[in-house]
């Protein structure tokens, strides 16, 4: 039956979102909260007001604060290994070179696009947190690569996760350094040049004796 007002006329149903909907406007939320007034500051129920649920929904998909921290960094990273993984597929599986490249250009571009919001949801990594290696979901993708270079004989890997490790963390620190450097004048030059040091010290680090036929 549909529901009536009391002058006679039909009253629209509420729309309910589901779930995953829910769970991704909260989410959306948190991360526009935490950028604009910090973790600590913002309470649970400005999350659930900012993605316009009842506070008791917020309870039905995190326990806590810290759960929906924890959430977002994965949700972080996963976005993070897919725009990495899309970038490389549009190579051919064997052009390890040229994707290896798009790795590099890709992390990059991806992190410099989302620096505030890696703040935020990692605001709670130490780098005495030794997890790092065994945990980091984009270390382990490059380490595929890595692995699938040498056994094709176009580079020399003697410890594939090792040199993930070393290799991101070169990506991570030239990153930092564009935010510590401010706005460049030409920010797509900036990051065009960044990306080439980057690409070969990955390459030199690498020690590619085999041409693929790539640039």
């Amino acid at each position: 039956m549909v529901p009536v007002s009391p002058d006679g006329e039909a009253v629209p149903r509420r729309r309910t979102k589901a779930p995953e909907t829910r769970a991704a406007a909260l989410m959306d939320a948190a991360e526009r909260l935490f950028i604009a007034k910090g973790i600590a500051t913002t309470s649970i129920d400005d999350i659930a007001a900012g993605a316009q649920v009842a506070k008791g929904t917020f309870y039905l998909y995190f326990p806590s604060k810290e759960a929906m921290l924890g959430a977002l960094q994965q949700r972080f990273v996963d976005t993070f290994c897919t725009r990495l993984q899309d970038a490389m597929d549009k190579h051919r599986a064997d052009k390890y070179r040229a994707r290896l490249k798009a790795w590099v250009e890709t992390g990059l571009e991806t992190y410099l696009d989302n620096v505030a919001l890696h703040d935020v949801v990692f605001h709670e990594y130490r780098p005495e947190d030794r997890r790092m290696r065994n945990d980091n979901a984009v270390i382990t993708q490059l380490v595929g690569l890595l692995k699938q270079g040498d056994a094709a004989g176009i580079w020399e890997v003697e410890d594939a996760t090792l040199t993930a490790v070393i290799l991101f963390n070169a990506l991570h620190g030239v990153a930092d350094d564009a935010v510590a450097m401010g706005p460049a004048a030409d920010p797509v030059a900036d990051r065009r040049r960044r990306a080439r040091a980057l690409t070969r010290f990955f390459e030199q680090a690498l020690r590619p004796d085999v041409d693929d036929g790539d640039d």
